[in-house]
């Protein structure tokens, strides 16, 4: 015990804190070979203790007795090496000796530092009361709160104030530093400007409520901190910075009437360090809105009797026809990823199931490098039985949409109010009835204003771009639904029409000028259904499970699909779906 500590080896003694009863503590870890079990927190000139190998050290410095630490602390804090004593060591004996600074702790040095990693292993509960920074309001004032968050902004103002602006979500809030007797000394001021932004801090302090207004943080209060310690530092230089991805282009467009250079970032910049890009007000909105449409498409579902159901991505064989298919080996035999759950979902419906939908992810091997696509998103589907008429699915639709957008209107302004601020956008137009039209007349409609469409074919996008317009213009509204579309057109499940084969008992949905739902009735009789797979082109082997379920009884039915992605995007008018996809599959990208 105790070897011969080497000259400058306190420069490797970094300052931790511990977690305790009362919550962090700030360890000074005693030097290699050093018995520091001193009664006391101070040490005088006069104490001297054995290094473990019959020396005595002596401990210089100026005799401080208890009674006058406590009177001196304010005037000495700033002047001892930032808040703790210093006292040389000598050190004596074999391999030489020498002089080793021993940093000492004051009472105010435990109230700041970085935490050391073991401390935040489930070590212990402390009960101690944690306040959300969205919650903080000014009927908190005078209270004494605790707060977690990331380090959005760091203002030194002089050595002994500074301002720190925490993050938590999309709240943030003012928290303030300025050096005192009792809570902060300078050195704590020091450590928290010398703090890296996006480090995750904790924050004891005093709720207050200024008097002018605050800029900048969503919280009109601010936090005079009285404890600061660090959880995890980020790295100094971050690969983008939060307040660059935060900017909108009116921002842009005002910098450069002043000549002021600020930075753009770009999406692929975005999405390869989307981690950090997800952290800005906007993005953190988006999610939380695409959360809540996947949770009014849930709720009404379930209110209206639909089953919820989960079903496999790995087929044998295609589920909408066509080669967009991502093909793999399935232990030996020929197989791919689902491009939707049609097959199953209508396999439930003859399973006895009446009503059901699905939320879960959808594979589309298409390179499609649009504003639009994605080789994978999470699908929306539904799937019904029908009584009489395919309107049946296509009056779910407009109640659940209808309802989601309302729900959306009317409890989620903060979010659509954060995602304004960066895109701005006008709010969805929608009628309390959606309007419907037939594919015929939407036709009608585009050559009256001078497009030209094959009657038979398919709307390409700027077709119902154009059509949307059009629909805004004369009914004012950006919702609508598009039915009975061209056979041409449509997956080899969709129902035709009975008065003409040519066209299907099928419609898509429409927000703002772009198609967000697929829906129709389906054959539900085998023979046709072979018929139909075969017309387009589909191995009828692949699919023969599928087909035999409708042989055992199958109830008329119908259903939709729409991805969840793409109804975020239109809702908040955005201008590329990667924007709501967290982490985004393209053609190109298969990381992060």
């Amino acid at each position: 015990m105790g070897a011969a500590v080497p000259r400058g080896a306190h420069r490797a003694v970094p300052k931790f804190a511990r977690f305790g009863a009362g919550g962090y503590q700030v360890l000074v870890p005693p030097l290699p070979g050093l018995d520091l079990s001193f009664p006391g927190d101070y040490f005088s000139s006069s104490s001297s203790f054995s290094s473990g190998r019959g020396r005595r050290i002596n401990l210089g410095g100026r005799q401080r007795h208890r009674k006058r630490r406590h009177q001196q602390e304010a005037g000495e804090e700033g002047g001892q090496e930032g808040g703790e004593g210093a006292a040389a060591a000598e050190l004596g004996g074999p391999g030489g000796g020498g002089r080793v600074l021993l940093r000492v702790r004051r009472p105010l040095s435990s109230h700041y530092g970085d935490v050391a990693v073991e401390e935040i292993q489930s070590k212990a509960v402390s009960g101690r009361e944690w306040t959300e920074v969205g919650d903080l309001g000014a009927e908190k004032a005078g209270r004494t709160v605790l707060i977690r968050g990331a380090a959005q902004a760091i203002r030194p103002v002089s050595k002994k104030m500074a301002f720190l602006v925490l993050r938590q979500a999309m709240s943030t809030v003012q928290c303030v530093l300025v050096a005192d007797a009792r809570h902060v000394s300078p050195h704590m001021v020091k450590f928290a400007t010398a703090l890296s932004k996006e480090s995750i801090l904790d924050v004891e302090g005093v709720v207050s409520v200024p008097s002018q207004p605050i800029k900048g943080t969503t919280q009109q209060v601010e936090v005079q901190v009285r404890k600061l310690y660090c959880i995890n530092r980020a790295i100094p230089n971050l690969p983008i910075n939060i307040e660059d991805a935060a900017r909108s282009e009116a921002e842009f467009a005002k910098a450069e009437l002043t000549g002021e250079q600020l930075v753009r970032v770009g999406q692929d910049t975005r999405l390869n360090n989307r981690v950090l890009d997800l952290r800005t007000p906007a993005n953190q909105a988006i999610f939380r809105i695409q959360c809540q449409v996947e949770h009014i498409f849930k709720q009404f579902l379930l209110s209206k009797d639909f089953v919820g159901i989960h079903t496999p991505k790995l087929i044998s064989g295609s589920s909408e026809g066509g080669a967009a298919v991502f093909k793999l080996d399935y232990k030996g035999q020929p197989a791919c990823l689902a491009q939707s759950p049609q097959l199953c979902k209508q396999m439930a419906i003859c399973g006895g199931f009446g009503r059901v939908f699905e939320v879960g992810p959808v594979f589309r091997a298409e390179d499609s490098y649009t504003h639009r696509h994605l080789c994978e998103f999470v699908g929306l589907d539904v799937e019904m039985e029908i009584k009489e008429h395919y309107f049946e699915v296509c009056d779910i639709v407009d109640r659940l949409f209808v309802e989601m957008f309302d729900h959306l209107s009317k409890n989620c302004k903060r979010e659509l109010e954060a995602i304004n601020r960066q895109y701005p956008f006008e709010p969805l137009k929608y009628l309390p009835k959606t309007l419907r039209l037939t594919y015929e007349e939407g036709i009608q409609m585009l050559k009256e204003a001078g497009t030209e469409i094959e009657p038979m074919g398919d709307l390409n996008t700027e077709s119902e771009k154009k059509l949307g317009w059009l629909v805004r213009q004369k009914y004012d509204t950006d919702f609508y639904i598009l039915c009975r579309y061209p056979l041409a057109v449509r997956p080899f499940y969709t129902m035709p029409c009975y008065d003409d084969p040519a066209y299907t008992n099928s419609f898509d949905v429409f927000i703002r000028g772009e198609e967000i739902i697929s829906g129709a009735q389906r054959i539900h009789t085998p023979e046709l259904l072979a018929k139909r797979a075969e017309a387009c082109g589909i191995d009828v082997k692949t699919i023969s499970t599928y087909i035999d379920s409708f042989k055992y009884g199958a109830p008329p039915h119908g259903g939709f699909g729409v991805g969840l992605e793409r109804v975020v995007m239109l809702f908040c008018a955005l201008n590329n779906i990667r924007k709501t996809s967290m982490f985004p599959r393209d053609p190109q990208r298969l990381v992060p």
